[in-house]
């Protein structure tokens, strides 16, 4: 039961993660983490077609959470590259505009400098992310549930046994029982 979470939870985190962490695509995420909420409903369809049963709410939200995590993790590991380029391009505007702005507050220019040597904001960054990954997350899984539903009964709860039912027999007519006719009278016996 376990696998047939996982796996659909990992392909819809791997879609989150690197939809999220790429420079352009990323602001998609800017309208309700689109990506993310996409990513929770590629998982529930995924886990959807591989169950013969309509899974439940629940399901589908526990899927949405798992691939949001995931999805929050990898865009954090893909990011990186990312990170770096546009940190030493960061670093050498913001050192532009220090130098540049020479009656610039000094209130300003700690914000600046500050903003220069933040390295140890990307850790934060992914556990915001894991946070918020993983609550859209679940409301995409809930709208994939609704979405992709199958037209299918749920499947019986644990330790129920299947019974067919048995087909109705219509039950035989009531004859009220015919009571034998009376026996004829003896014949006149002659002297």
């Amino acid at each position: 039961m376990q696998s047939d979470r996982l796996q659909p939870a990992f392909w819809g985190g791997l879609f989150i993660g690197v939809l999220s962490a790429l420079p352009i695509v990323s602001a998609g995420n800017c309208c309700c983490c689109l990506w993310v909420l996409l990513g929770g409903g590629l998982a529930v369809y995924l886990r959807q077609q591989n169950s013969p049963f309509q899974i439940q709410a629940s399901e589908g939200a526990l899927v949405g959470l798992i691939a949001g995590a995931i999805g929050a993790v990898i865009a954090g590991i893909v990011s990186i590259p990312f990170q770096m380029m546009a940190g030493q391009m960061q670093q050498q505007i913001l050192q532009r505009v220090l130098e540049n702005n020479p009656d610039m507050p000094p209130e300003a220019r700690d914000v600046i400098e500050r903003i220069a040597l933040a390295r140890g904001l990307w850790i934060v960054g992914v556990l915001f992310n894991l946070i918020v990954y993983s609550v859209f997350g679940v409301l995409g899984g809930l709208l994939g549930v609704a979405i992709f539903k199958k037209n299918l009964p749920p499947p019986p709860p644990p330790g129920t046994i299947d019974v067919p039912p048995t087909p109705y027999v219509p039950p035989a007519p009531v004859v009220p029982p015919v009571e034998p006719p009376p026996p004829p009278p003896p014949p006149p016996q002659s002297i």
